[in-house]
């Protein structure tokens, strides 16, 4: 069973943070749990080549299911996610900007949208996913969706702008930075900032700190269960539980120890595993 983030090539990572392949194998009589997945800041390409991914939002009816390949935009809101008995995802997380760069697509148009991603690149992907189903190891699909990044590189729509910087130095800094300093940097008023930064990241900086804080308050919790929610409010940034509260209130609907408790009962958790931070899983 896996669950691991790997570094990309040089000649890629100006556009992918990383790879995440996700692999859990249920026995027959085994029952198949969901993940409660809450909002974090990324834009993912995820590709299943065995059992595919059931998709229910918890703030409406809408359903997606059995989709080969899916293009995640920046969800704000849980979804739960059910797993077949071989649960294979590779996923391709872009940084903050280069979906936009790459597609063309202004990215708020992608929030909490889970789209059929040959509709937005090509019937390739199925190639694609065909192979990563016959690949021998882990690398050799590492190296499959890579050939495929540098071939959907070579199409980029959009030059980089220093907004794309700014927007992965406020996810580094879990937004411990002025926005004012951060628009002088990139050369624009305020609020020229913020309208390009929603247009590349689908929302605004604000949130996206938000979501950020949020996110690693969310993976402290699974590292280290046993530390208290005080502590990880003040590690992660927050005045006070109540703060962090708030945020969990926000993006989940639920306090953080009603929702550890489903996070709790994940397909994960059945192996022993949890995600740890994206810089340090590299």
């Amino acid at each position: 069973m896996l669950l691991k983030d790997f570094k990309p090539s040089a000649a890629i990572s100006e556009y992918i943070h990383l790879f995440r392949i996700v692999h859990f194998l249920f026995g027959p009589d085994d029952p198949l749990p969901f993940k409660a997945y809450p909002p974090r800041p990324e834009h993912c390409l995820s590709f299943f080549p065995f059992d595919r991914e059931n998709i229910e939002y918890t703030d409406s009816e809408k359903k997606i299911g059995s989709l080969p390949v899916i293009l995640y935009g920046q969800q704000l809101g849980v979804t739960k996610r059910f797993v077949g008995r071989e649960f294979l995802i590779v996923q391709v997380v872009f940084h903050p900007g280069a979906l936009y760069r790459i597609t063309g697509i202004p990215a708020a148009v992608l929030n909490n949208e889970c789209l059929d991603a040959e509709a937005v690149f090509s019937a390739e992907l199925r190639l694609i996913n065909e192979q990563l189903f016959h690949a021998a190891h882990y690398n050799e699909m590492i190296s499959i969706v890579e050939k495929f990044v540098l071939q959907l590189i070579k199409k980029v729509r959009k030059d980089v702008h220093p907004v794309d910087e700014m927007s992965k130095m406020l996810i580094r800094q879990n937004g411990n930075i002025p926005l004012d300093k951060l628009s002088r940097l990139s050369c624009l008023s305020l609020r020229q900032f913020e309208r390009k930064f929603k247009e590349r990241t689908g929302i605004n900086p604000k949130l996206l700190c938000r979501i950020a804080r949020f996110d690693k308050a969310f993976r402290v919790k699974n590292l280290y269960p046993q530390m208290d929610w005080l502590r990880i409010a003040i590690e992660c940034d927050y005045h006070d539980y109540q703060h962090l509260a708030k945020d969990y209130k926000d993006f989940t609907g639920m306090t953080p120890v009603a929702f550890h408790e489903i996070e709790n009962k994940s397909p994960e958790r059945a192996f022993g595993l949890a995600e740890i931070f994206y810089d340090t899983a590299l």
